[in-house]
């Protein structure tokens, strides 16, 4: 910026300060002897100009453009092929010499101006992009150092994982005092991978190790390694483990592992991938330093599967913790941790709760809790009642309530037969969950209604008369359309993908089909998944199993469908009553629904009426029934 304007303020000052002339003018002012120190060159003569006279002598126009207060003023004029321009010059005396033409200011106007204009837009984005100080810090660690009361993380507050708490207090108790197991010759682990699924506590655990021990705690993303610039990521490797060997004891903690650690070889180009020289890097590194440096390396990852085995060999990761979904008496104790904090009523039960909740993880149960407490505070209620867990609930499982959504009736009618043939099947099923609530409000992006089932247990392995049984639950719907209508309708789209999944692991994987014997299926997913040349991993199977395969599934499911429809067959009045008590009611929880399968078609204000008017209720009863029937 100081170079261009050094170089144009002189050229607009000259430019400002010079006056050109007519060639007819300059040769009166040579006749006046009005001008001075002439710079004659073969297209232009420059010079001085003798003022206030030589004002006299020019055009209004130009005279006024010049100095008038007798000071020298500079002038210019195109000169004209003139043969006595030197004698006419020497005999008045006047001073002159000769000159070349410059080609400087074009130059400069039509190369150097728009260079140094390119200049200033590259200075002023280089200093947007952080400068040269980028750069120098590309190649250095980018973890963020969390310490002891940064974290303010300890083993209190976790909870539902007590095992994996177990297996991490030794680390805690070496990062406290590493001689006593040193003198023993003992040898801390040097890595240790959890694995769970997303949202188990994966991250609150190693925070939570670093928060007991009281040590400097080196949170990174396994994907903030890889740059776009070769060798960047190596080096941020090395500069993290010099930074946390100089503050040992230490916990270096890796987040989403499976992003940098993935299995080598597994690409066309990937001899020169920029995220395997990181990978082997980091090998390099976890081989170099001794496992009582004090420096203990955490990894946490939900794909265990696609990470390469160079990792997961003892001397590197030596330890690995998995972290399920927590069961029934896990739910309940990190109910109680979230809600340590909630003004919660009387009536809410944990464990009823946590029992409504299966196969939630410790981040859906404290949204559950948020959205209850929010709900709650939206109401301007005085504690969190039962009412808003259970609104917090069905959000979590099927979406927010779309009460703008307008549904006309023969569809309402449809989506009431729909759940109704859902709930009334997994009712009459012995191994089927209990049904909790049946609805035909609108909830999320598709759900136009919901049949939520709770499990009184937590299962873990189910036999094949469970599978099916929960098979024909889903194909309720499907069936009551067809049964009541005579035609079927889109809604059961997501129960035919559950059902056709189900029956496909039935046959493929668990060996329960007789024709298919007990061979299974296709590629195991504990295995990692290498692509070839055309991303294709080839087939499992030869076309005559897979053809079996297809015609057991087709057997299977047409064989449900003749299960349940002989049940709703059986049971139509029933299935009629549930649906109609859906219609008056939208939402029927499990008492209510107990009632319509029991008989009690009426609803509860009909059974008032009942109790007042026993004879009068019967005729109206009988009318209702006509007319619904029909």
């Amino acid at each position: 910026m100081f170079f261009i304007l050094a170089v144009a303020v002189p050229l607009l000052t000259a430019q400002r300060m010079t006056t050109e002339i007519a060639y007819s003018d300059f040769q009166k002012l040579v006749a006046a002897r009005q001008v001075a120190d002439l710079e004659v060159t073969p297209t232009r003569i420059t010079g001085m100009l003798d003022m206030p006279g030589a004002a006299s002598l020019l055009p209004a126009s130009d005279a006024a453009a010049v100095n008038s207060n007798g000071e020298p003023w500079r002038f210019t004029t195109v000169r004209v092929a003139d043969g006595h321009l030197a004698d006419t010059l020497a005999a008045a005396g006047i001073r002159y010499s000769g000159g070349v033409d410059s080609a400087w200011p074009g130059v400069l106007l039509s190369w150097a101006v728009p260079l140094l204009a390119m200049f200033f837009v590259w200075n002023l984005l280089w200093q947007r992009t952080g400068g040269l100080q980028q750069y120098t810090k590309m190649g250095r660690g980018n973890g963020h150092i969390l310490v002891q009361n940064e974290t303010g993380i300890t083993f209190d507050d976790i909870a539902g994982i007590d095992e994996a708490k177990a297996e991490l207090r030794q680390i805690v108790a070496f990062l406290r005092d590493a001689e006593r197991y040193r003198r023993l010759g003992g040898k801390i682990p040097k890595g240790v991978l959890i694995v769970g699924a997303p949202g188990t506590g994966k991250t609150l655990l190693a925070k939570a190790v670093a928060g007991e021990a009281g040590v400097p705690f080196y949170s990174v993303s396994g994907a903030g390694f890889v740059e776009m610039f070769v060798g960047v990521g190596a080096a941020r490797v090395r500069d993290l483990f010099e930074q946390a060997q100089a503050e040992a004891p230490c916990i270096i903690f890796i987040d989403e592992l499976d992003a940098l650690g993935k299995v080598r070889g597994a690409g066309l180009t990937s001899g020169n991938d920029e995220r395997e020289q990181t990978l082997n890097q980091l090998l390099i590194e976890m081989d170099g330093f001794s496992s009582s440096s004090g420096v203990i390396i955490m990894a946490a990852t939900n794909r265990p599967e696609t990470l390469d085995p160079a990792l997961l060999r003892p001397g590197r990761f030596d330890r690995h913790i998995a972290i399920d979904r927590p069961d029934l008496n896990g739910r309940r104790q990190i109910l109680a941790v979230h809600t340590r904090h909630v003004k919660l009523a009387d009536d809410v039960d944990l464990n009823e709760l946590a029992s409504r909740m299966p196969g939630f993880v410790g981040a859906d149960l404290a949204n559950v809790v948020n959205e209850a407490a929010l709900h709650a505070a939206e109401a301007d209620k005085q504690a969190v009642d039962m009412s808003d867990f259970d609104e917090a609930i069905d959000r979590a499982m099927t979406g927010m309530e779309r009460k703008s959504r307008v549904i006309n009736a023969q569809e309402k009618i449809t989506i009431a037969y729909h759940e109704a043939g859902h709930a009334l099947v997994a009712n009459s099923r012995k191994h089927c969950d209990p049904v909790k609530k049946v609805s035909i409000i609108p909830r999320g992006v598709a759900a136009l209604g919901y049949t939520q089932q709770v499990p009184t247990e937590d299962r873990y392995v189910l036999r094949e008369s469970e599978l099916l049984d929960r098979l024909d639950a889903l194909l309720g719907g499907r069936v009551a359309e067809e049964l009541v209508f005579g035609d079927v309708s889109t809604g059961a789209e997501n129960d035919l993908d559950r059902a056709t999944a189900m029956v496909r692991h039935m046959v493929t994987r668990y060996g329960m089909s007789g024709r298919m014997g007990l061979a299974t299926i296709g590629e195991s997913m504990s295995q990692p998944v290498v692509a070839g040349f055309d991303g294709w991993r080839g087939a499992s199977c030869s076309d005559d199993t897979a053809r079996l395969v297809d015609e057991e599934i087709r057997r299977m499911l047409d064989e449900a469908h003749a299960r349940v429809k002989a049940t709703l067959s059986s049971q139509r009045a029933t299935l009629e009553r549930i649906a109609r008590l859906l219609l008056e009611r939208e939402v029927l929880d499990h008492e209510m629904l107990q009632h319509a399968i029991d008989g009690a078609s009426k609803t509860f204000e009909q059974r008032e009426q009942i109790e007042a008017k026993p004879a009068e209720a019967d005729v109206d009863a009988g009318q209702d029934e006509a007319s619904c029937s029909g």
